[in-house]
């Protein structure tokens, strides 16, 4: 089971965040908006304190979001995993054996149809679906990818968490305090 059973993702925005979420047990996490120049003292004080981070790539501040920064970060910094929209940044974490999710938005149909494709193209170890609380399109997308499912994006409510779960997501990321509370 991905994630060792834990199903919800802190989404860390800011280093009150990440202390915050040193408070709960939760292991894996995802970094997000993050200055180039905090990678490797946030990475540093993460390894740590024993999380697994994954690193959201295009949220970088100060670093572009192709092949290149990405052979960079794995590298250098050694997240846990990558999270991305772009391709190119997905196969390279794959060729650099880190853990690779794919974002995906899904917004209608073609969006959908499309980004199976590009999963099946980039052959990520997860994806990122969003909105997560559409949960015929998790599941349709678990089905057809074989890929494990983390929703996404305009989750408010354990209800909705429990949707996405039952609909087949193996875990959510979720800045929210209140959703890290009910599943911690």
């Amino acid at each position: 089971m991905p994630f060792k059973g834990q199903q919800i993702l802190p989404a860390i925005q800011s280093m009150k965040d990440f202390d915050k979420m040193l408070t709960y047990s939760f292991r894996y996490g995802v970094f997000l908006n993050i200055h180039v120049g905090m990678l490797k003292s946030v990475f540093d004080y993460a390894r740590s304190e024993n999380k697994d981070m994954f690193l959201h790539m295009d949220l970088i501040q100060g670093l572009s979001n192709d092949e290149h920064a990405t052979e960079y970060v794995c590298q250098t910094i050694k997240p846990y995993g990558i999270i991305s929209t772009r391709s190119s940044v997905i196969k390279k974490a794959r060729q650099l054996n880190v853990k690779a999710i794919q974002r995906t938005f899904v917004i209608d149909s073609t969006a959908l149809n499309r980004s199976i494709q590009i999963i099946h193209k980039t052959d990520p170890d997860y994806i990122e679906l969003l909105p997560g609380v559409v949960p015929k399109v998790i599941e349709r997308i678990r089905l057809e990818t074989g890929k494990p499912i983390i929703a996404g994006g305009l989750i408010e409510t354990q209800q909705e968490v429990e949707a996405a779960i039952a609909a087949g997501a193996s875990a959510i990321t979720t800045s929210s305090l209140s959703l890290w509370d009910l599943f911690s």
